[in-house]
């Protein structure tokens, strides 16, 4: 398979440089998770990287070359289709009601 060396931006792999293996479209993954295993034996931390375009440097750059950044909240990547719920926000009161007035 073929890979491809991917700067990771931010994070704890910050400043790191990674083979990442690319998929049959030649792009790395969308998002990159990387399992850390805990120190006490509980469940592994996974942190969440995201695929970025990477600024190029030089007036003529052959394709797009990709970097990771961190995404610190970890969000469930994915498809959102046109029949699915709205995601929920996260100051919003359950039941979709405003605390705030009277009635």
């Amino acid at each position: 398979m073929k890979s491809e060396d991917t700067p990771f931006v931010g994070g704890p792999l910050d400043g790191r440089v990674l083979p990442v293996l690319l998929g049959i479209t030649g792009h790395p993954p969308k998002t990159y998770r990387v399992p850390v295993p805990d120190a006490a034996g509980g469940p592994p931390t996974v942190l969440v990287y995201r695929r970025v375009p990477r600024p190029h440097g030089g007036r003529f750059a052959l394709g797009h070359k990709w970097q990771y950044e961190f995404d610190p909240e970890g969000r469930a990547g994915g498809p959102r289709w046109p029949w699915s719920k709205p995601a929920p926000k996260p100051d919003a009161a359950p039941g979709g009601k405003d605390e705030t007035t009277d009635g």
